[in-house]
């Protein structure tokens, strides 16, 4: 390992204090628990040797049903290499090659390692997709949520350096870290995002039901309550849930509890979630007002939509 690659591992390693849950279910937590160790542990062979020879055949050891969190763990350790030493895009280039499938773990591990070191992840976008790229903000967010719980959760900070959109994405990675940190206790998810305002609920919904179709930890009554607390959000649930299937079909890695997710949220098996995922990034708009993630966002979650009651 390089002397800086020794130094970003301790710079980059998570304390006990960081994983102190809400005490909410205990073997939920013990789930999440694992899921942040198998994160670190990307991010510490990343930053040991990030030749992509060696570093694949060490990610793809972890078991396939982790193997997503490993990579999100690399995409941290090759940003965090991006912004030290910039005249590479280990990024990109690990996007476009060998984790090419992962391509919603890597950006939400980069947007992770630019949070860590302060850098403004919107001057990030460009070097990676237009439209998934977003998730840097997403990553960026859930690390806010995680590490500086008291800021952004407890006191709703707004994050003003982010542009209006930028901000959106980062509530949706900040719904994320509330799953994680509640320890899956619905009560504590429902309360404390009803305390933010209105305008940032749905966003926060979303990643909910995203970090609870992809992380899991929950039985179907506990899923069940979730999208009964949600109300009127049920779509956004159902929105995060779809593209946490689409995640795991997209690497082959289906789980029980991304299954679980999509039947109770979308009312839909989780491969068919996945393909309305795919059929909905495609012949998105290059040069429209909004965002072309959010083109797709909506796109998707128009198709969950509860009609009004007349």
């Amino acid at each position: 390992m390089t002397a800086l690659g020794k130094i970003l591992r301790l710079f980059f390693g998570v304390s006990e204090e960081a994983t102190s849950f809400h005490q909410g279910n205990r073997e939920a937590a013990q789930r999440l628990e694992t899921v942040i160790r198998v994160v670190t542990k990307g991010c510490h062979i990343t930053l040991q040797n990030s030749r992509f020879e060696v570093l694949v055949p060490r990610l793809n050891a972890v078991e396939p049903e982790l193997r997503g969190f490993a990579y999100e763990g690399a995409g941290i350790g090759l940003a965090a290499l991006d912004c030290l030493l910039p005249w590479k895009n280990r990024t990109r280039d690990f996007l476009d090659g060998p984790a090419s499938s992962y391509i919603y773990a890597v950006p939400l591990g980069a947007g992770m390692a630019l949070a860590r070191l302060h850098r403004h992840p919107e001057h990030f976008l460009t070097r990676l997709d237009p439209v998934l790229g977003w998730l840097i903000i997403d990553g960026y967010g859930f690390h806010e949520g995680f590490f500086a719980r008291q800021r952004y959760v407890a006191k709703k900070a707004v994050p003003t350096h982010l542009s209006a959109y930028a901000r959106r994405v980062f509530d949706q990675g900040l719904g994320r870290s509330i799953w994680f940190s509640s320890s899956t206790d619905i009560e504590y998810v429902a309360t404390t995002i009803t305390g933010f305002p209105v305008s940032r609920q749905a966003d926060l919904w979303s990643g909910v039901g995203l970090a609870c179709g992809y992380t899991g930890g929950v039985e179907r009554s506990a899923i069940e309550t979730l999208q009964r607390v949600a109300g009127s959000y049920r779509s956004q649930l159902a929105l995060g849930a779809a593209i946490a299937a689409n995640a795991r079909h997209r690497v082959g890695n289906p789980s029980t509890h991304a299954e679980l997710a999509c039947e109770v949220l979308c009312g839909l098996p989780s491969e068919t979630a996945s393909h309305m995922t795919d059929a909905a990034r495609e012949n998105l708009p290059i040069d429209g007002v909004e965002p072309t993630y959010e083109v797709w966002r909506q796109r998707l979650a128009a198709q969950f939509a509860v009609p009004a009651e007349s």
